[in-house]
């Protein structure tokens, strides 16, 4: 038996939802909220690693998303992307806000003992090639890259913590990007 849930990735338009958003229609925020709450709650307690606040942050996430909708343009990019970006930057802005400055050094080794591994087999198909595709960069690329979307971390902690020039840090970052864009495509 195949997941419900599997079938409804693909079916939901989430641009159509940010459009429908922008001209003032609040099922389309609803919709949103119901389809990524809680894949956005786990982004967002990642990096403020504190739920009530999570919670608030969410929230003003979609105040945000809600307020900014009209200026998502597809032709720039997906709109489950946007919407992601849009909490990930309300998430960091509250971290920066509460404590400007996070050791990276404690958390590295939970964090990626933690992360999906092509080898475990109850992970979803997406979540599968996400590791495979992780699995494929060099060490740099792949912690640097986990550093600043899973983490949280500016690039300027992440070189910080690695004692390479900042510059290195979003070559890096860029290249690792790149690299899983093409894998998952």
């Amino acid at each position: 038996m195949t997941d419900p849930s599997a079938s409804l990735a693909g079916d939901f338009d989430h641009e159509a939802a940010l459009e429908a958003c922008a001209r003032g229609e609040r099922f389309a925020l609803r919709a949103l909220y119901d389809r990524e709450a809680a894949w956005l709650m786990a982004v967002v307690l990642r990096i403020v690693r504190d739920h009530e606040l999570a919670q608030d942050v969410l929230q003003d996430a979609f105040l945000q998303i809600w307020q900014k909708a009209g200026t998502f343009r597809r032709e720039l990019g997906s709109g489950r992307g946007w919407v992601y970006t849009v909490v990930r930057h309300r998430a960091l802005d509250e971290v920066r806000r509460v404590r400007p400055e996070v050791n990276l050094g404690d958390n590295y080794q939970a964090l990626a003992e933690a992360l999906p591994t092509p080898e475990r087999e109850d992970l979803s198909h997406d979540e599968a090639a996400l590791a495979h595709c992780l699995s494929l960069l060099d060490d740099p690329k792949r912690q640097c890259v986990i550093d600043a979307f899973v983490e949280g971390h500016t690039h300027e902690q992440i070189a910080s913590r690695l004692s390479k020039p900042v510059g290195t840090v979003k070559s890096w970052i860029r290249r690792g990007l790149i690299a899983l864009k093409e894998c998952l495509s």
